[in-house]
């Protein structure tokens, strides 16, 4: 049973939608038991990074996704902002994150004024390491993205994709069972449908 996260951020509407489309049955919840018997939980994020983390303790989530994917090590995708709550914390505020991954979230800073903060429309990204979330992925796959903040990774072993905007940026983050994807999916059609698919067949 894949379990995405309903914690009052996040389009888990689409995602629900876009798994049922690639042939996966999920639900929403943010209840301790669901969790624990889920053999997939997808965690999303829409705006501030502090907002997120507010959401998550105040439905007491931090410990039960801790338990879940620390100690039980059941697969967890984050996505948007969710990625980035796989951090110790962000610039955008002053909560921790949950630290499994160890980074930071910067914001955007470009001496070319041209370019835009937030990077938002599609673009393309390089997957590192053989990530699993990009098997079989198609060369002219571009995805959908919307943030002004990126997730810095202390190693490069952590980087699971880049994309180049301005600087080259990680667009995704692995760590054994531990995913993160910064664009959208559930936006990016069928080639975030082949990432959604990828993850739901680890």
């Amino acid at each position: 049973m894949i379990v995405i996260v309903d914690y009052g951020v996040g389009n888990v509407a689409a995602i629900k939608n876009m798994l049922k489309k690639c042939g996966f049955e999920s639900i929403l919840s943010h209840r301790p038991s669901d969790l624990f018997q889920a053999s997939k939980i997808i965690l999303p994020g829409i705006g501030a990074f502090d907002a997120c983390v507010t959401n998550l303790d105040q439905y007491g989530l931090r410990s039960v996704l801790n338990e879940c994917v620390m100690v039980n090590k059941i697969p967890i995708l984050g996505i948007c902002v969710g990625m980035q709550l796989l951090a110790s914390g962000s610039e955008e505020g002053n909560l921790e994150g949950l630290g499994w991954i160890e980074g930071y979230v910067k914001k955007f800073h470009f001496e070319d004024k041209n370019i835009r903060v937030p990077h938002m429309g599609w673009n393309t990204i390089h997957p590192q390491f053989n990530n699993p979330l990009f098997h079989n992925l198609d060369l002219r796959a571009r995805f959908y993205f919307a943030h002004s903040y990126h997730f810095v990774c202390k190693s490069t072993e952590n980087r699971g994709a880049f994309t180049k905007y301005g600087f080259e940026f990680s667009s995704s983050v692995i760590k054994n069972n531990i995913y993160g994807v910064q664009f959208h999916p559930e936006k990016s059609l069928k080639f975030g449908m082949n990432v959604l698919n990828n993850f739901a067949n680890l």
